[in-house]
């Protein structure tokens, strides 16, 4: 089975979307914090896709974001930003630093399914 990585702070969300991965048959491991996400990276763990929401505590979403595009070895790692942040710069931020996708809260299961194809579609070499 695939494995998601959706590093997100609020549970109600996490179950949400687990449930959504689980429907596009994908395994979610989800991060309750940035720095968790961080350590497993830097323990090598790699999932097929991350979703990261960028209102986090402590370490943002967008400093992550950074964080995962700073290394070589995860330059082909698709990425969707997830936010309840509706502008363009946010957006363009996310864009900038090298997201796939994003996707705005509350999330659909087609919108799901749609950031996640054209993300890896856009990152598998």
């Amino acid at each position: 089975m695939k494995v998601a990585w959706y590093v997100e702070d609020d549970g109600e969300m996490i179950q949400a979307i687990r449930l959504l991965l689980k429907l596009l048959d994908y395994d979610t491991r989800a991060f309750l914090d940035c720095r968790r996400a961080a350590k497993a990276v830097l323990n090598g763990e790699r999932p097929d896709i991350m979703i990261i929401d960028i209102n986090m505590p402590i370490v943002s979403g967008m400093e992550f974001l950074k964080f995962v595009r700073s290394r070589p070895d995860l330059d082909d790692m698709p990425i969707v930003m997830l936010s309840s942040e509706v502008t363009d710069a946010s957006v363009n931020e996310a864009s900038d630093l090298g997201a796939d996708g994003y996707l705005f809260k509350p999330v659909t299961i087609d919108d799901l399914e749609d950031k996640i194809n054209t993300a890896i579609k856009n990152r598998v070499k």
